[in-house]
């Protein structure tokens, strides 16, 4: 990949023996630092070798590697998305349709697939419960599933809506409109506070919760009360 596009170098007037840190992106010369691991000094014509442990990020910046995110390379999300149809061991078929007709007529013709998208329960169920499904259709890249909009009236929520983009848009609701038009917003995230961690809320979706109907984490009794 090409690094310009995760750091502008342009803006950075690096000295000698300095680099781009990896992990700031940002000038600093832990490279030199930790290429050796000690120093070689003289006194009174005696060598003496001293010790010099690796610098971590956190004696540079003042931040550790926990406060470090990388960021999503840029270069898969400018990627042109286009259809998919695999085919797989024992005559599996994976498809990826774009436009909502072609999902139609792909349910129409294997009534029996399996829609996902983060493949949070599904691929569960193929692996420990042994579940065989022999058609499976990814639904994340049809944008009429991935709307959402807030309206003067409400949220138009997608099925493929990722559970961790929903939370950001009730969080940002909450700030902006009153408390007495937010109680269900504040609701839904106070549950989705007990589902799973960040990266399974970065790719489950709002539908895929909807049909798993997990005791555990159930939004279904929320969208019922809230009118949905």
């Amino acid at each position: 990949t090409d690094d310009i596009l995760y750091t502008d170098l342009s803006s950075l007037s690096l000295q000698e023996r300095e680099f781009v840190c990896p992990s700031t992106g940002k000038p600093c010369s832990c490279k030199s630092k930790s290429e050796s691991n000690s120093n070689c000094t003289s006194e009174h014509g005696i060598a003496t070798v001293e010790k010099i442990e690796p610098v971590s990020h956190s004696e540079i910046d003042g931040s550790t590697y926990t406060d470090k995110e990388l960021i999503f390379p840029p270069e898969l999300v400018l990627r042109k998305s286009n259809s998919l149809n695999l085919s797989g061991f024992g005559g599996l078929k994976w498809f990826r349709p774009l436009r909502l007709q072609h999902l139609l007529e792909l349910k129409s013709k294997y009534t029996d697939a399996k829609f996902l998208v983060g493949n949070t329960e599904v691929g569960i169920e193929m692996r420990l419960k042994r579940i065989q499904y022999r058609v499976l259709i990814s639904v994340t890249h049809v944008p009429e599933l991935n709307v959402l909009h807030v309206k003067d009236d409400g949220i138009e929520i997608g099925a493929a809506v990722r559970l961790s983009d929903l939370m950001q848009v009730l969080r940002k609701v909450v700030k902006e409109r009153a408390a007495s038009e937010t109680s269900s917003c504040m609701a839904f995230i106070e549950q989705l506070k007990w589902f799973a961690g960040t990266q399974i809320k970065n790719v489950a979706s709002v539908g895929g919760n909807i049909c798993t109907a997990s005791p555990i984490s159930d939004l279904n009794p929320l969208w019922m009360a809230a009118g949905a």
